[in-house]
């Protein structure tokens, strides 16, 4: 049986690919699961594989859910489709999206097809790993908001506590609401004198 070496790498991390080998006679529901184990994303949204041309522009759609086909003549399923049914260039490109609503996009080419699979080992399997992926659910960074209404256009600048010296260039307190060093000395209340007079009466 041949086995297929594919290299793939994300659209938007050119310096992150695996390489997985699978046999030809697998189905690209099997390629799919073996690229979301080599790169730890959980595989589950719904995804579309592309035959593409040397330009990768999108050809026969193969998707992961029969729910996503509007056209049976154009969209076939991943699990009844076998590789080598549509490996028709021995540098095959494949174009693959991954959660169709959020997508995580990667580009897929043969690179090597072995004549004969080691009966050794179970595939498919990846045989090599560059680069760390993403997390599939990144974490969004989040800017702290400032309590006076009179800064919040700072946060549009992503300014923080090491850009004091700039706010206060501008003329605004970075941090309105900390007490000064300096106290304001306190006005003499108006009922002073008259504690004071009724203080000494009760001396006498």
């Amino acid at each position: 049986m041949a086995i297929y070496k594919f290299k793939i790498t994300f659209e938007d991390y050119d310096e992150v690919s695996r390489e997985i080998e699978i046999k030809s006679n697998q189905s690209f529901e099997d390629l799919h699961r073996a690229i979301h184990a080599a790169i730890g994303f959980d595989g589950k949204a719904n995804s579309s594989f592309y035959m593409s041309n040397d330009q990768w522009h999108k050809g026969k759609e193969i998707t992961l859910n029969e729910s996503t086909i509007k056209d049976a003549a154009k969209t076939v399923l991943m699990e009844k489709s076998i590789l080598k049914n549509f490996i028709i260039d021995p540098h095959q490109k494949i174009y693959y999206i991954f959660n169709l609503e959020k997508p995580w996009t990667f580009y897929i080419q043969l690179v090597k097809i072995n004549v004969n699979e080691d009966p050794k080992l179970q595939y498919p399997l990846c045989t090599k790993t560059t680069g760390i992926a993403p997390k599939q659910f990144g974490n969004t960074p989040i800017i702290p908001t400032v309590a006076n209404d009179d800064l919040d256009f700072l946060n549009e600048f992503g300014l923080g506590d090491e850009d004091e010296e700039e706010v206060e260039a501008m003329g605004i307190e970075a941090h309105p609401d900390e007490p000064s060093d300096e106290q304001e000395e306190e006005e003499p209340s108006e009922f002073d004198d008259v504690q004071d007079e009724d203080f000494n009466q009760e001396e006498d």
